[in-house]
């Protein structure tokens, strides 16, 4: 019973991004926090807006590429993440 239970870890990337939208005065909302979770839980690494649609589909969450599109460009803006070309 005790093996889901996940300890608060205000260091953990996850973590950091929610308070830097927090600082920047962008509220967390759902999608957003859902994409901090994929983002950053899974490591460094690189990955498209295409790749980032495909993992939230399969975690069957309902994301359009749009949004993802505009939170990406949201999460550059503030340093969170950066672009390569």
């Amino acid at each position: 019973m005790l093996h889901n239970v996940k300890i608060y870890n205000p260091l953990s990337d996850y973590n950091k991004a929610i308070k830097k939208l927090e600082n920047h005065k962008i509220r967390p909302t759902k999608q957003r926090m859902i994409l901090s979770k994929l983002l950053f839980e899974k490591g460094k690494r690189h990955i498209s807006a295409e790749a980032l649609y495909d993992e939230v589909k399969k975690e069957d969450r309902k994301i359009s590429l749009a949004t993802i599109y505009n939170t990406l460009k949201q999460f550059i803006k503030i340093g969170l993440i950066r672009e390569i070309v």
